[in-house]
């Protein structure tokens, strides 16, 4: 099961370093209003929250006493360099983590807070927190480049045709019919422009 998890998180680690990619140094620390998030900022967050909750998250309590949650939301990373060197380390602290869990530890009591969880709650419950700040790192960095964004998933009006292309590289023992009209595409049911 680890290696879902370990999947779906390299998934969205991948998605910020892609959206890293496509924007100026100055636009890693752009703000819309005081009230908001710049990317840095998230970065930040993020990496804070990765190391406290990872490091040692068997033995000791996923808040720990040094980390200072409130500093992660100032805009003072400063440079691309410190910005990827602190997201590279929050990540490196979660996969080193991640990579101990055996199929035995799923149940096994941590905490966070103070409040039990098991590992398996406290991993679905990261894996919903980073997603939601990964998906604000890609919206900023989208609205930022405009028309020059490149899509990091399917391009706009483009969802048939990557179907359609997926499909055609996939044997045809693996198509299996389901709810999906895509996936109907061995069907008479199913319009001409969806069949192989």
């Amino acid at each position: 099961m680890k290696e879902v998890f370990i999947k779906r998180f390299k998934y969205y680690k991948d998605l910020g370093d892609e959206s890293f990619k496509q924007v100026t140094e100055e636009q890693l620390f752009w703000q819309f209003n005081a009230e908001s998030n710049s990317i840095a900022t998230l970065v930040k967050h993020l990496s804070g929250n990765m190391e406290s909750r990872w490091t040692n998250f068997r033995t000791e309590d996923g808040e720990k006493s040094w980390r200072n949650r409130d500093a992660e939301f100032e805009n003072d990373l400063g440079s691309r360099e410190k910005l990827l060197a602190r997201w590279e380390k929050g990540w490196l602290v979660l996969f080193d983590a991640l990579n101990t869990i055996n199929d035995d530890d799923w149940d096994e009591p941590i905490l966070i807070r103070g409040e039990k969880h098991s590992v398996l709650d406290a991993v679905l419950r990261q894996l919903a927190h980073y997603p939601y700040h990964v998906g604000q790192i890609v919206y900023i960095a989208k609205m930022l480049k405009n028309e020059d964004w490149k899509t990091l998933s399917i391009a706009k009006n483009q969802s048939a045709n990557f179907n359609s292309e997926f499909l055609k590289k996939q044997q045809a023992a693996e198509i299996r019919e389901n709810s999906s009209p895509v996936c109907f595409a061995k069907s008479d049911e199913i319009r001409d422009d969806y069949k192989i």
